[in-house]
């Protein structure tokens, strides 16, 4: 299936959409914090997919109760370490976790800047302990607004010798690309790298947004762009990338029959496209299984599946000496 002589990498990876029911279940109880539940079998419908979801909206909805119980920022700190233990224990050599910091806050009203230094805290100790590299990504989350993605950004460039990126994610359709502009020229003349989720509710046209007006160098998701000839060829011709997920895609309701994923004509068109897990904990699935997935539907060669990975170096938001250390690691089989 994938070629065991490259490394594994999850670049498409919420950290707040992969904690473990079993550390909500413990948080909640610390923190007497009431859920939906009498025991952790009960909790799974509230807090993993049992099935797809009609909208985005209602997938994202999954991920509330992981960041109902963090209550202080020790907790923050417990989920950011578990999930670099979960990325090497799922196999990875390299991932990019990304976090919403006003997300993970809002509930007991933490400081957002604080958050973020929790988080930093958790994944360097995470790296000490796990062979395994971690860059992380801060999220502007839209549909808190235009304000709350200012508090966001100003957090993240708080610790930004510890970030390495940028994201937009959250309500597609209600909060388009043309209302953080100016949030993005900031994050830009910082140096942040940049990644914006586009194309996954709406159409091409949220794609072209997020490349002309918000400097995205890789798109999360993209599935709408294979509308767009245009716009394949502009994302080949300028090297950037699509982060595909397959469970996601049809969990969220975005792609009806996976069977009909477009991430077959991005590789046929010779776009960067690599495959990756989005919210591990809320889909119930790892990296591995996304191969697996992968295999079973388009029956990938060895040869795609070395494209695939040899894609995620490319794209990754690393140095070229970085990559070039990063393709001498196997996977990390454990």
């Amino acid at each position: 299936m994938y070629n065991s002589a490259l490394p594994l990498i999850d670049l498409h990876r919420h950290l707040d959409g992969n904690i473990r029911p079993q550390t909500i279940w413990d948080l909640a109880n610390q923190n007497n914090i009431k859920l939906p539940a009498s025991n952790l079998e009960e909790l799974m419908p509230h807090v993993q997919i049992q099935k797809n979801e009609p909208d985005l909206l209602s997938f994202l909805a999954k991920l509330d109760w992981g960041v109902k119980v963090l209550k202080t920022l020790d907790d923050v700190k417990r989920v950011a370490y578990e999930n670099v233990e979960d990325a090497f224990n799922a196999g990875l050599s390299y991932a990019e976790l990304r976090f919403s910091p006003f997300y993970m806050a809002m509930n007991h009203q933490l400081p957002v800047s604080d958050v973020v230094a929790a988080i930093v805290d958790g994944v360097n100790a995470g790296q000490q302990q796990y062979a395994i590299k971690i860059n992380l990504l801060g999220i502007l989350s839209r549909t808190f607004g235009v304000k709350h993605c200012t508090t966001e950004l100003n957090a993240i460039l708080d610790h930004k010798n510890h970030i390495t990126g940028i994201d937009l994610a959250g309500d597609e359709i209600n909060y388009p690309c043309t209302m953080f502009v100016d949030l993005f020229k900031k994050a830009r003349d910082e140096n942040m790298r940049i990644t914006v989720h586009a194309g996954e509710a709406m159409g091409p046209d949220s794609v072209w947004q997020a490349i002309n007006m918000l400097g995205a160098e890789r798109i999360g998701h993209g599935v709408n762009s294979y509308q767009d000839q245009d716009l394949l060829d502009h994302m080949v011709r300028y090297n950037i990338g699509l982060e595909s997920c397959l469970t996601s895609n049809f969990q969220t309701g975005t792609v009806k029959d996976l069977a009909q994923h477009p991430i077959t004509k991005f590789l046929e068109n010779g776009n960067l496209v690599c495959l990756n897990t989005d919210d591990p904990a809320v889909e119930g699935i790892e990296i591995k299984d996304e191969f697996k997935l992968a295999k079973q539907l388009f029956n990938f060669s060895e040869k795609d599946f070395t494209v695939l990975q040899e894609n995620a170096i490319n794209m990754a938001f690393l140095s070229d000496s970085e990559k070039q250390t990063l393709r001498s690691i196997k996977t990390n089989e454990n």
